[in-house]
């Protein structure tokens, strides 16, 4: 995947990236304003660089996370995580999980993965932007400096769309529009071709 670009690529491209407000949650057809929904992750903290086994070049394990109580009129949960970075018009999709119970409070390390068509006590897994379930790991190019990887969580009514089985982005985006309650939103960094950070950076220092 990216880790076949050139140093020489990525650095002539460190210019060209998506952009947080190409992220869905900053989607206008969404509504904006959303109320907090906490969401965190035991495996690296906000802002902070992510384990080296969440990524391509670990086990690419996806990370597990954990969120607060959705605010009352929540039927379902979606999750969607985005590289902001990408060298792209849009941001790459590196997970969707659709249809959540609401009463979850969290997602296992390793829980993004294939699974079908999922089912209604786990959601289902959608497709990422290489067109396959699962757990896209963080894959950007050498040399193209610090990407952000945005995990946003959605608190969705009753009356949300049906996305139709293994949703990619645009499917869930127009389903989600106008039925959002709450959203959250973490953010993981990777980079390849530079010095990782050194010393404790909260919990992303157990990688």
């Amino acid at each position: 995947m990216l880790e076949h670009v050139p140093a020489w690529l990525g650095k002539a491209l460190a210019g060209a990236r998506a952009g947080t407000d190409a992220l869905a949650i900053a989607r206008p057809e969404l509504g904006g304003g959303f109320t907090p929904l906490t969401l965190s992750s035991p495996g690296f903290a906000d802002g902070a660089r992510l384990p080296t086994r969440f990524t391509a070049d670990g086990e690419g394990r996806s990370p597990p996370l954990t969120w607060g109580s959705p605010p009352d009129g929540a039927a379902m949960l979606a999750l969607l995580v985005e590289d902001a970075d990408a060298p792209a018009r849009r941001p790459l999709v590196h997970a969707i999980v659709w249809g959540l119970p609401a009463e979850r409070g969290a997602l296992a390390e390793g829980a993004i993965a294939a699974d079908g068509h999922g089912d209604a006590a786990r959601g289902d897994v959608g497709r990422n932007s290489f067109w396959r379930e699962g757990w896209l790991p963080p894959d950007p190019p050498t040399g193209h400096g610090e990407h952000r990887y945005a995990f946003q969580l959605f608190a969705l009514d009753a009356r949300a769309g049906d996305p139709g089985a293994t949703p990619g982005r645009g499917a869930i985006i127009a389903a989600m529009a106008g039925h959002v309650l709450a959203a959250g939103l973490l953010i993981g960094t990777y980079s390849r071709g530079e010095e990782a950070p050194s010393g404790p950076v909260g919990a992303a220092a157990l990688s």
